[in-house]
């Protein structure tokens, strides 16, 4: 009761503080959601449901084989543990699916030594932990993957619930690549997630390259909500040209060299398109002069009640001194309201990451230090105990015919709350 009391406690400060209604300059199409179960435009109700009962990386069974099916479709689990892709990576190519991590029995369903790539629109992926990490490939070998990444042109994906960590590119970004529309990648909603110690010098061909969130050219309307950013030399988040999008209520804790860089250098670029409201910036150990600055590049950008400090305790600058906010959101989804930085940082304590109420000990522990004080940038997942080993667990699960949203979020209000179905 606890739990859930203080998660509406963080919901009414939603409300509470705000930068305004903006429903003006807000695309109609574009719309944020709070409920645990985002609709993203198909009925659950009428979606097959696919079971995923196997562990292992591919054949009868598996994640990957779920993924390739076609047509509406509700994935869900009824083993939990560790999938070892044995570095290649899950792709979500075929549209209207929902993939509902949160059906999974604890410990839940980490991947590791892979990642995920998402081109499917009307996709939803929750309470999943993707941890690439370096898979004994040797500095600089090229070995470069990011955890979970949009390709293609997908539109509506939403990213949520969670834990993204050593990825050896971005640990989770928004990306348009060969759209077979010709369209960018749209309305990609990055949800109270963990994304975290992207590895440093370690396997990527350019070297050190501890990287959080990066939203490519083109990419349009990404919502950035209430996640945490820990250990990420850079890149918490990253906005590149002709982009937009909302960075709001998240903490941002021992970013290396920056904290949120937008725009770029190359000549008549146009410019982001953002609003930045009510994150949290706390510098840690590795943290250097650059990062001393929260909000930086060029961009037509509105910002308001971001706050950060030294680990002095002593304030941090939001922007440079030549940089002029705007005074209006140029882009805001319909129905987001931005907490002050304080709720934000007590929502994203409690509910960020994969399974909150049920955190592995790799959550736990970065979740412990990035609010002691003692956060550091790594260059592998050996630096903090290795790939994890769980013991593979089994449940049946019996899917209701109607009712399913209401189904998925009681399991979802489980593994975040702590209430809800027991098995």
């Amino acid at each position: 009761m606890k739990l859930i009391r203080n998660y509406l406690i963080a919901l009414l400060a939603c409300v509470m503080v705000s930068p305004g209604h903006v429903s003006l300059s807000a695309d109609v199409g574009w719309k944020w959601q709070s409920a645990l179960v985002p609709d993203v435009g198909f009925d659950l109700d009428q979606a097959r449901v696919i079971r995923v009962t196997s562990l292992a990386s591919k054949g009868d069974g598996t994640l990957r084989a779920a993924l390739a099916e076609k047509g509406p479709r509700i994935i869900v689990f009824e083993v939990g543990g560790v999938i070892d892709l044995d570095q290649t990576f899950l792709e979500a190519t075929e549209p209207q699916v929902y993939l509902a991590g949160q059906t999974a029995p604890k410990p839940g369903v980490t991947l590791i030594r892979g990642g995920l790539r998402i081109a499917a629109s009307q996709c939803v992926v929750q309470h999943l932990c993707v941890r690439p990490g370096d898979a004994g490939q040797g500095k600089g070998s090229g070995w470069q993957p990011d955890g979970i990444t949009t390709t293609g042109g997908p539109v509506d994906v939403w990213i949520d619930h969670c834990s993204a960590t050593w990825g050896c590119d971005e640990n989770i970004s928004a990306a348009t690549y060969n759209s077979p529309t010709g369209q960018p990648a749209r309305r990609i909603f990055i949800r109270d997630c963990i994304i975290a110690e992207g590895l440093a010098e370690s396997t990527h061909a350019k070297g050190d390259h501890s990287k959080g969130t990066l939203v490519l050219d083109g990419t349009k309307e990404v919502a950035i909500v209430n996640n945490l950013y820990c250990s990420n030399s850079q890149r918490n988040p990253r906005f590149k040209p002709d982009t937009s999008g909302v960075v709001v209520n998240n903490v941002i804790v021992n970013p290396g060299q920056q904290v949120m860089m937008v725009g770029g250098d190359q000549t008549g670029a146009i410019p982001p398109r953002l609003s930045v409201a009510g994150n949290v910036v706390l510098l840690g150990p590795d943290s250097k002069k650059k990062a001393h600055v929260i909000f930086q590049g060029s961009a037509q950008a509105w910002l308001k009640d971001n706050e950060g400090r030294d680990m002095q305790g002593l304030p941090l600058a939001v922007t440079k001194d030549s940089f002029k906010s705007l005074p209006s959101p140029p882009v805001w989804p319909a129905g987001l309201d931005a907490a002050s930085p304080a709720a934000a940082r007590d929502h994203v304590a409690k509910f960020a990451g994969a399974r909150p109420a049920q955190r592995d000990p790799i959550d736990q522990r970065i979740v412990s230090v990035a609010f002691d004080g003692s956060a550091k940038i790594i260059n592998s997942q050996d630096d903090v105990g290795g790939y994890p080993k769980y013991t593979p667990t089994k449940r049946s699960l019996a899917v209701p015919e109607k009712g399913r949203a209401a189904w998925l979020e009681r399991l979802a209000r489980e593994v975040t709350l702590g209430t809800g179905l027991k098995n």
